[in-house]
């Protein structure tokens, strides 16, 4: 059975609250719009505020190019406890009296940039033998969560309000933990650690400050106003080269065939997105002259 709403593409950048999960806040924005289809690009913990980029129709085939873009990140770390959940939700299970210098944080933050290998929190969304981490946590499991690789472009401290909190920007690539991070700074200094604010800079083209709150969402529902806000569904190619293609290659992409496009500075082998008359038509590989889709969109709103 079809489902019913409005075949209604882009992108709504939402500046999430706390308290509320990132499904939550795309269902919200989906009956918003009274759209067909809506997804997100990159979860947030409940607790978690900032940016949340919410797909709507053709532009949810833009979504992993947003998921693999870097975020920027601010969170407060509470040093001396240690929980279960490596945020303030949790329950304590270790503590220290230790307090690190100013100095000794700065000098541990290195540690953390560049290609790392990161632990995922136990309760979080990563599967355990196909089951979500978090479930088997409540449940009281025993369970390892395996390491992953991550990419820590830029991590800085930038306050120290008082002796138990420190103030921490970070910005990193596809699939980063900040609870794992304030866990493993702890742990590298000595004296425990978890996050008790988080919020989200950015991520990839979406910033927070042109975020709109779930309460301007909820007045303008369903209205001219709100559809305004939305963003083009190119906004999720922003990280890709851009290829012109011709009216016939356009149709040819359109049907999921190779399409011609005009020549630029990308080359073979390459991932680009073909667009004609300023819309997006397909996502593929450059070949010779050529896009090769992948993915194939049909924007009609």
């Amino acid at each position: 059975m079809a489902r019913k709403g409005r075949d209604i593409s882009g992108w709504l950048v939402v500046d999430k609250p706390a308290g509320i999960t990132s499904t939550a806040v795309v269902n919200k924005v989906r009956w918003a719009f009274n759209a067909k289809k809506a997804g997100h690009a990159g979860t947030l913990d409940p607790e978690a505020t900032g940016v949340l980029a919410v797909a709507l129709g053709e532009a949810t085939k833009t979504v992993p190019y947003i998921t693999d873009a870097l975020k920027a990140y601010a969170f407060t770390v509470r040093l001396g406890q240690a929980t279960n959940t490596d945020d303030a939700e949790g329950e304590v299970i270790a503590q220290s009296d230790a307090r690190p210098t100013d100095d000794r944080i700065k000098a541990a933050l290195g540690a953390f940039l560049g290609e790392i290998m990161q632990v995922p929190p136990k309760f979080s969304a990563v599967k355990i033998d196909g089951e979500r981490a978090y479930k088997l946590a409540r449940e009281g499991e025993a369970f390892e969560v395996q390491a992953r690789p991550l990419w820590v472009e830029e991590l800085v401290m930038t306050d120290r309000p008082d002796a138990d909190h420190v103030t921490l920007e970070m910005i990193c690539g596809k699939g980063g933990y900040v609870r794992s991070i304030a866990r493993d700074l702890g742990a590298a200094l000595g004296c425990h650690g978890h996050v008790t604010a988080l919020r989200r800079l950015w991520s990839g083209p979406f910033r927070a400050e042109d975020g709109l709150s779930l309460d301007r969402i909820e007045e303008m529902a369903r209205t001219p106003e709100l559809d305004a806000h939305l963003r083009p569904l190119e906004d999720g190619l922003a990280d890709l080269p851009e290829l012109r293609c011709t009216p016939e290659g356009a149709v040819r992409l359109r049907h999921g065939n190779p399409g011609m496009v005009f020549a630029s500075d990308v080359e073979y082998g390459d991932e680009a997105w073909a667009s004609f008359e300023g819309r997006a038509v397909a996502v593929g590989v450059y070949k010779a002259g050529e896009l090769h889709p992948d993915r194939v969109f049909n924007q009609t709103a």
